[in-house]
């Protein structure tokens, strides 16, 4: 569908790639599995997509919340070229009504005006190129929902020899899960729970889209995977549920997708909550490598033997870390230094990036100064 020539696009709006027109003369998008059903004029859940005319358009496209160079352990993402930096923006709105959202002032946002930081997939590539960065982060907000601009960035990095990274709830359907993932090189997918009643009451969303959105990656594409699990004390920590997001990680994916449990911290609506103990997330690491997962990592804990790579085969340190830092590399290419076992993931021929744990606010376009480029 093409615009309406009646109906002008508003200031940062672009026709959306996902919808169809139905007989009773709503118009439908069918980015996620919500299948929003919309009349003129009206937004879906995520606020950002509207119906005009007979489109669906994005109205956030070329606005950001800002962007800041990472490290790339920090979407998490440890098995992707260790120690590099990455250039992190997101949008506003989001598919999800998570009651736990740690970036709810971003993506529960519901004026994409409230965005400043205007952008366009060049210039986005183009900083991250000139700071030094190996690849692009959509992250803060859930990339699904702001997919044309992540897509057009994604190929506007490729085209500088830059990868693009996806932080996302992998809450997409159909053609759009394969649109938007044959853009991206690496994808860290929020596994919230296994539990679709959490899924259900927390999250305003269903579980098996994101599972098969997990499934599609692992077996369809050559996106590297990792996954994430935020545990929230008395919601989705017990030991049951742990051995069984456990067990389909390993049954579906296979042992060797790294999974993150990190620990949350009490925020927007679910603020009665305490933080996740340091033990929870250990013991959940601990539950999860006796199943059978080879890469396992605790997060937003102080816990160097947690956020470290060993060797599957003879058990060897690979990556030290503290935190987003990383202590000591002991890889040769992808191998252990001691037994020669190939460690699953991306890694620079020239070992690790040094950008340690800092945090780099830029604009867009933006050069590094010579004090922030080191």
């Amino acid at each position: 569908m093409s615009a309406s020539p009646h109906r002008p696009l508003p200031h940062g709006a672009v026709t959306g790639r996902w919808h169809c027109q139905l007989d009773d003369g709503r118009v439908e998008c069918t980015l996620c599995p919500r299948r929003c059903r919309l009349k003129d004029e009206q937004r879906g859940f995520c606020f950002v997509r509207q119906r005009l005319g007979d489109d669906i358009v994005l109205t956030s496209y070329g606005r950001a919340s800002g962007f800041c160079i990472d490290p790339i352990e920090k979407k998490p993402l440890n098995h992707f070229f260790p120690g590099s930096r990455v250039l992190s923006f997101g949008t506003a709105g989001c598919n999800l009504g998570c009651k736990f959202c740690q970036n709810w002032d971003i993506s529960k946002a519901r004026d994409a005006d409230r965005l400043a930081t205007t952008c366009d997939p060049e210039s986005i590539a183009e900083t991250a190129r000139a700071w030094g960065c190996r690849s692009v982060a959509f992250t803060y907000n859930d990339p699904v929902i702001f997919a044309e601009l992540a897509i057009d960035t994604a190929r506007a990095c490729r085209a500088v020899g830059l990868a693009s990274v996806a932080v996302t709830a992998g809450y997409i359907d159909g053609q759009a899960r394969r649109d938007f993932f044959g853009a991206m090189d690496a994808a860290n997918v929020d596994l919230k729970s296994f539990n679709s009643e959490f899924y259900r009451s927390l999250c305003a969303a269903r579980l098996e889209p994101v599972l098969d959105t997990l499934r599609y990656l692992k077996h369809e594409t050559d996106v590297w995977l990792e996954v994430t699990t935020l545990l929230i004390p008395g919601h989705n920590d017990s030991d049951e549920e742990i051995a069984r997001l456990s067990e389909f990680v390993l049954r579906e994916l296979g042992p060797d997708v790294p999974l993150h449990f990190t620990a949350f911290h009490p925020d927007y609506q679910l603020r009665d909550r305490e933080r996740t103990p340091a033990r929870t997330c250990i013991l959940a690491r601990d539950r999860a490598r006796e199943i059978g997962l080879r890469y396992v990592y605790t997060g937003n804990i102080s816990d160097r033997s947690g956020q470290s790579t060993r060797c599957a085969s003879c058990s060897a340190a690979l990556i030290e870390r503290d935190g987003y830092a990383i202590l000591g590399w002991h890889l040769v290419g992808d191998r252990c230094s001691e037994c020669a076992t190939a460690l699953p993931g991306r890694f620079a021929p020239d070992g690790p990036g040094r950008f340690g744990a800092r945090r780099i606010a830029v604009q867009v376009p933006s050069a590094p100064s010579e004090v922030g480029a080191k």
